[in-house]
Order: C-alpha cells, then structure tokens, then sequence
C-alpha cells in the first residue's frame, strides 16, 4: 500500500483550511485502504494500531487510565471508528493535527494492515471477554460518536453535592451517587444454549487468556472506577518524566503477568493451584522476592542513625519506599506517609491518638454494617474509654450503603466516620466521597480503609478528599507485616505520639521528652526495613504492569465469573452491589461453606470460607459465613470455568 505525495509543483496554500483538508483527505485514504484489506471491518483494530503513529497532540487519555500525571492539554474529541459505529462505512471525516505532514505510511502502519484472512471468527456474546454492544449492553470502551466534540465532564468540590440524574464521576473515580452509573440494574449476560455446569465451553471465548482488544487511544473507557479520574502521580518507573504525553493503554497479557509469580506454578493434590483468596492476602512476583532478598543479602542495616555505606544504602531504601507510597495514594507530601503494619494497626494509631484527643463523652462516631472487624473493634475501645457512642449506617439486601440513611445519623456531635473503601466480604465500591463530603459539612473527620481498594481500583487521596487513609502491602502483592496510614499534615502535626520508643524522639531527660514530627514520631522503634523495601518493589511492579489496565482487566473478570457462576445448581449469591470489586461470595444452601471449601482444595482450588472478620455483614444476610472466591488480575477465565465445574460436579445429599 502505498500514500500519494503532495505534488511539489502545486500551489501551496497558507495553513488553514487547505492543510485540514490535505489532512483529513490523506488520513482519509490511508483508512479507507486499511479497511479494504480486511474482510470484515467490524474486526480489524486498524485505527487503534496506528493511532499511535500518527503525529498529533497528545492524546486525550485519562490520567487515571495511563496512571500516569495530567497535563493541561485540553481533551481531544475521539473519533468513531468502523467497529464502534452500526454504520459499516469507514468514516471520511478524521481529524488530524494540522501540522501534521504524512508522506509514507511507516513500517508499523503497514504490519497493522496485514490482517490474516484465516483469523478464528470470535463468538457473538464475548469478544476478547468483552460483552459485544448492544443497545441494552453499552461498549466497554466506547468512542464518542457525531461531529460535535463532547462536552468536558463538570467536576463539582469535594463537598458530596450531586445531580441524582448525573452519570458523572468523582476525580478520583468512584461514581456519583443515585447518577445512572451507580444505581443502573442493567447487567451484561452472556448467552448460553448448552445444558448449565456444561464447561468449559458454556463460557470460554475462543481463547479464554487472550489479551483483551486493541483499545483505541482516544476513547475513553466505561468502567466506573476510571471514569473521570485525575489521578497526579508522577511515574515509578525509571526513564519516564513526571510531564509531557500520556502513552496509550496497552492489552492486558495476564499469561505475562503469571510468570512473575512463582508460587502459582505448582501444583496442590495433583491439581494446578488455582488461588482465589486476594481477598485475604495476595501472591507476590519475583520483583518483590528479589528486591526483599537483596536487601537481606545485601543491604541490610538499621537506618537514620548510623554514618557507614550500609546504613546509608538502607535508609535511601526505606525512604525511597515512602516517596513510592505518596505517589502511589497521590498524596501531597510524603511527610503525610506513616508506615505501620498494616490496616489493624493504622486504624487503631488513628483511634487512639486523634480520638482520644477530639472525641468525648456524648460525641458519636459513624461506622457502616460492611466493616472488618479491624474497623469496628478500635472505635468501640475508643468509644468506651471516652463514653461515645457508635452509630451504623445499614445497607439494603444488595449490600449497598442506605445513604439517607446516613445523612440522618449526621449531628453536631459527630466526631469521627469511619469507612471501607471497599467491602472485604461483599466487594461493594463504596461512594466514599459523597460519604466524606456530608461528613465534612457537619465538621467530621473520617478515615477510609483502603485495604481491598488499593489491590483494585486507582486511588488518590488529594481528591477524595480523606481525612486519613489506611491499607495493607499483603493485599498489593507486597510483603506481610507492612502497610501505611496517610493523614493530612495539619492532622498528624497535631495528634500526640502512640508509642514511645527509639527515633520518633528529638531529645530525652528524666524531666521530658521531645517528640520529632510527623511521620517519624508515630515509628517508634526499628520499623520493617526489608517489608518497605518490598512495598516498594510491589508498588514499582503495579506502575509497570499498569493501575487501569489490571483494573480494567479485572473488571471484566468479574463480569464474567459472576455470570459463569450464576449456573451452579442451588447457588445463592452473597452482595449482589452494582459497582463491585473482586469479591463473588456466596452459600449453597444444604451443603456447609467448610464441605465447600475442602471439595475445592482437592482440586487444587483455594478459596476462604467463614465470617472473613465481617459478622455483622453476614448476619445481614441471616448468615453467619460465606465461600468467598476473590480475582486478582493474575486470575483467568479458564480457571472461573474450572471452579464452576468443580462446583458442579461436588457431590450432593
């Protein structure tokens, strides 16, 4: 294929309309050309593989999905393409940079063009295990149709206003409440003729690990946990500047990304391990492995306090780990970043140290029916050492937050709320700015446990606007033992120290002690050197691997495993929320959660079965456990189909 050039004895014209319409006619061409070589044009990614190549400004691509810094560039309207439009027409009006002169296609453009004629016909319902559009089914990443570029999306202030007919998003996210985004019932089904447990074939798509499509740089995706984010982080990966064009997103290898954990290679009574227990902690890639044994073999000293090459080394290490952390949350400054170990105790340094000095008797602190016991039990320690009282926000039987039910538990005397990101039993997103915002109108501080968002969702702090911050490196592929609380500075400025101890002092006598500032007074004693080390490492390895892509990756993966897992006879789905994250609980009445999880253990299958440190949820639900498979994005589609037939095939009284 080959693109004609400008004829250097024609008149050239001053730029402006002219060159738009040499552009435009050229791109045209080189389109039309690309589509005619296919058969089908539904099926070829020609736009999105050359998308790249072609000189533009900077493509209008979320930070959130490239997890990477926001620019000032104004977005750029997406142009449809011919497998995102009902009209089989190549569109002939495609934008193109004015400035831009292309003369000959380059070698990239031309391999996108050679599209093998004998390429397997994907199934009509899956493609790539994406539901196909429909008119009830929207696309996963669909491009903006029509001439007229878009309006931008409207962000209000973090202060929990929102239109109830809004579809619009939260910066760092999550989807405004009662908008359609949050509270639509439709769901995407997957069509099935075959008798139900018939698997693998009732769901696999023709090839259940493949990487997911050719994703078109300049459309923006439909998942509620990237729409509208504005996450700032400058990048953790080397060589990659904090400004400039944010690169596309790429397909999600999940077959790459397993052979960076060596644990999932092996089998367990002469099955494959197949582990679906991210819920109660992840597996770790040989990044977070080496990086940990490096420092012991290597590395290791205690640091701050000593003037010698190890030392130094160690210290750089650990610091380094906390400037990974801040970006990571996208919090303002890594003075901001408190290393403890874990979630348990970042909510229990919060509740005795900021409560025990800003709540007292009468005053009440906010909780919700979906907290882990390490979000219930400090406060009610706290509560009964200051006489305060606790107050519950329920949910309904989907597992969702009843937020007038909320808004009315909010008082003066509200000191302190309290909140899980996301539901470790149930997988329910929660709307946590819309919960932080009421709160802060009626002057509550509130802190959100971000222990089963972090592994899943993009998260920054600056945006959502949270008082404190907690999660746990286990739950993010990182080493057990670690974890970190961000607060805001003013916060942590003025809360008193929760342990004493070695380094968190300025100076020391018999008559008193000075206290260093934040964070370092609230690390008493040596810290967990090597497990901030490898926090590091795991947050290094989520960077490269990319926040969205996984996100997006397990998104779908959940879609799907909830479909697949809707034919296993008997079977009783626990939380059924609109916007979920990795958790697919549930019960299979007359056979008991612990028969359940043992018959799964012997076809190599790991899942929990119990309370998961969640009574209060499950006695919602008239249950005192659940089986609770949870995804991470090392998990596929062939092994959902294996837990499905297992399941099916267990035996029966």
């Amino acid at each position: 294929m080959s693109t004609p050039r400008l004829d250097s004895g024609s008149p050239v014209e001053a730029p402006g309309e002219a060159a738009d319409a040499f552009d435009t006619a050229l791109i045209s061409r080189l389109a039309n050309e690309l589509f005619a070589r296919s058969p089908d044009a539904e099926q070829l990614p020609g736009l999105s593989a050359i998308a790249p190549t072609l000189p533009s400004p900077a493509p209008s691509v979320p930070t959130a999905l490239a997890g990477l810094p926001s620019t000032a560039t104004p977005p750029i309207p997406a142009t449809p393409t011919a497998a995102a439009t009902a009209n089989p027409e190549v569109p002939t009006n495609l934008p193109a940079s004015p400035d831009a002169r292309l003369e000959e296609p380059s070698p990239e453009i031309k391999r996108s063009a050679e599209i093998p004629t004998d390429a397997p016909a994907q199934r009509s319902e899956l493609s790539g295990g994406y539901p196909n559009t429909s008119p009830s089914t929207p696309p996963v990443h669909p491009v903006l149709e029509g001439d007229e570029p878009p309006a931008p999306r409207k962000l209000g202030p973090s202060s929990g206003a929102h239109n109830p007919e809004s579809r619009e998003s939260y910066d760092f996210g999550e989807p405004r409440l009662n908008g359609k985004s949050f509270g639509s019932t439709e769901t995407t089904s997957v069509s099935r003729t075959e008798p139900a447990c018939h698997t693998p074939t009732s769901f696999d798509a023709p090839n259940s690990t493949s990487s997911f499509p050719e994703i078109d740089v300049i459309s923006e995706p439909d998942f509620y946990f990237l729409e509208g984010s504005k996450q700032e982080v400058k990048s953790l990966r080397p060589g990659l500047s904090g400004s400039g064009s944010t690169p596309p997103l790429s397909a999600f290898d999940v077959e790459a990304v397993r052979r960076d954990f060596p644990i999932l290679h092996q089998e367990v009574n002469g099955h494959p391990l197949i582990w679906l227990d991210n819920a109660a902690t992840t597996q770790k890639p040989n990044r977070v492995i080496d990086a940990t044994s490096s420092f012991y073999s290597r590395d290791n000293s205690n640091i701050h306090r000593a003037a010698y090459a190890l030392a130094e080394r160690s210290t750089k290490l650990f610091e380094a780990g906390r400037e990974k952390t801040r970006q990571f949350l996208g919090a303002e400054d890594a003075k901001e970043i408190v290393f403890v170990r874990g979630t348990t105790e970042a909510i229990n340094l919060v509740a005795q140290s900021y409560g025990r000095q800003n709540v007292g008797p009468g005053d009440e602190i906010i909780l919700t029916e979906l907290e882990h016991h390490a979000n219930i039990v400090p406060w009610q320690i706290l509560a009964r050492q200051v006489g305060a009282t606790i107050r519950v926000i329920p949910i309904n039987d989907r597992g969702e937050l009843i937020l007038e039910e909320y808004v009315k538990l909010l008082s003066p005397r509200t000191k302190i709320v309290s909140v899980a990101h996301v539901s470790n039993s149930l997988g329910t997103v929660n709307p946590v700015e819309e919960i932080i915002g009421l709160a802060h109108a009626h002057g509550a501080r509130v802190l959100v446990d971000g222990a089963q968002s972090t592994p899943h969702l993009p998260v920054n702090v600056t945006a959502m606007d949270a008082d404190f911050f907690v999660f746990s490196g286990h739950k993010i592929f990182a080493p057990t033992g670690i974890g970190a609380l961000y607060g805001k500075a003013d916060l942590l400025d003025a809360m008193p120290p929760w342990q004493g101890g070695g380094h968190m002092i300025q100076d020391v006598t018999f008559e008193k002690t000075v206290y260093r500032d934040a964070p370092e007074k609230f690390e008493a004693g040596t810290p967990d050197i090597a497990g901030v080390v490898g926090l590091g490492a795991a947050l290094d390895y989520l960077f490269s691997v990319g926040i969205p892509s996984l996100a997006a990756y397990e998104h779908s993966l959940l879609d799907y495993a909830t479909q697949a897992l809707s034919v296993v006879p008997g079977i009783r789905p626990i939380g059924t929320a609109v916007n979920k994250a990795s958790v697919l609980s549930f019960v299979i009445p007359g056979i008991s959660n612990e028969q359940i999880a043992r018959h799964l253990d012997k076809h190599g299958i790991a899942v929990r079965a119990g309370h998961h440190c969640a009574l209060p949820a499950q006695r919602h639900f008239g249950l005192e456990s659940t089986v609770r498979p949870s995804l991470a994005f090392y998990n596929t589609r062939e092994e959902v189909d294996t837990l499905v037939r297992v399941l099916c095939g267990m035996p029966r009284r």
